[in-house]
């Protein structure tokens, strides 16, 4: 997928999940559930429930997405 196609949107982290998911809230009211990007997986510990985030999503899939920090 080139990057101009992606969709960047900013999120609160709602709740941490197992396996380096999060349920992320959108400020349209949408829940998503998303992953760190793999560069970012080292920052993932410090999330917690309340943190501001921004996604990366594609247009084919509006329900999942990629935590860019």
């Amino acid at each position: 997928m080139p990057v101009s196609d992606a969709i960047h949107l900013d999120g609160v982290v709602m709740e941490v999940l197992p396996n380096g998911l999060l349920r992320v809230a959108l400020s349209n009211g949408h829940q998503v559930l998303a992953h760190a990007a793999r560069r970012d997986r080292e920052r993932l510990p410090g999330i917690a429930p309340g943190t501001t985030v921004k996604l990366e999503m594609t247009p084919f899939d509006m329900s999942r997405g990629r935590v860019l920090f």
